[in-house]
């Protein structure tokens, strides 16, 4: 199977090399671009369209919001991972409304990063367990918060929703609920439909403000 081809954007040399290190070394895909900030990365598209992009956040000169926002206006089936070190609500929803795919903190080891790697490539979300779990902490100390009506969620879309919140792909929901993986997208489409959410990262968060999820500690 050909590898994919993934670029690297972060402003830490030791960051991309060591990266570039273990994505290569375990044969998870191959690296076709580097760049240190936003703008480096956009003149990287210009020529060469990766399969996946693992985004930092905080940058000089542009940093990840901005440059995933103007990449996905230009390329709006780009799959980027926002791989940074900030866990903070505020940096979630900047890099969701931008389009992400996947938010993966650099904590993480190479297991969750390779993990995320082929979710996001085989059209499915991924999200570090540890950033789920401080969201849906966040998320119920407040009070402000209004939830949206889930009465139109079917018992077996509920399931689904849960299994996409843990990181699970499409075959591996299938495999646990005793579905088709065309069942499973099935049931994702209408997910999207009823929640007015516009990709799977959308559904997560919808998941964890109308306390549908449960992350244990």
């Amino acid at each position: 199977m050909k590898k994919a081809k993934l670029c690297l954007v972060d402003d830490h040399l030791i960051v991309r090399e060591g990266l570039k290190i273990l994505i290569e070394k375990k044969g998870i895909a191959d690296i076709i671009g580097e760049a240190a900030d936003g703008k480096e990365f956009l003149e990287i598209l210009d020529s060469k369209v990766p399969d996946l992009v693992l985004m930092d956040i905080s940058m000089p000169n542009m940093d990840g919001v901005e440059a995933s926002q103007l990449a996905m206006q230009k390329y709006p089936d780009l799959k980027i991972i926002a791989l940074s070190m900030y866990d903070d609500e505020e940096y979630y929803y900047k890099m969701i409304e931008a389009g992400v795919k996947g938010y993966i903190l650099k904590g993480s080891g190479i297991k969750e990063i390779e993990k995320g790697i082929f979710s996001v490539l085989n059209g499915d979300c991924y999200f570090s367990n540890e950033l789920l779990r401080n969201l849906i902490i966040n998320l119920k100390h407040s009070s402000k918060k209004d939830k949206d009506d889930i009465s139109t969620l079917s018992k077996r879309e509920t399931e689904v929703l849960k299994e996409i919140c843990n990181g699970l792909t499409n075959d591996e929901i299938a495999e646990k609920l005793f579905i088709s993986t065309q069942t499973v997208k099935g049931h994702r489409s209408s997910l999207l439909s009823k929640t007015n959410c516009k990709n799977g990262a959308s559904l997560v968060m919808f998941a964890i403000k109308n306390n549908l999820v449960a992350i244990c500690n």
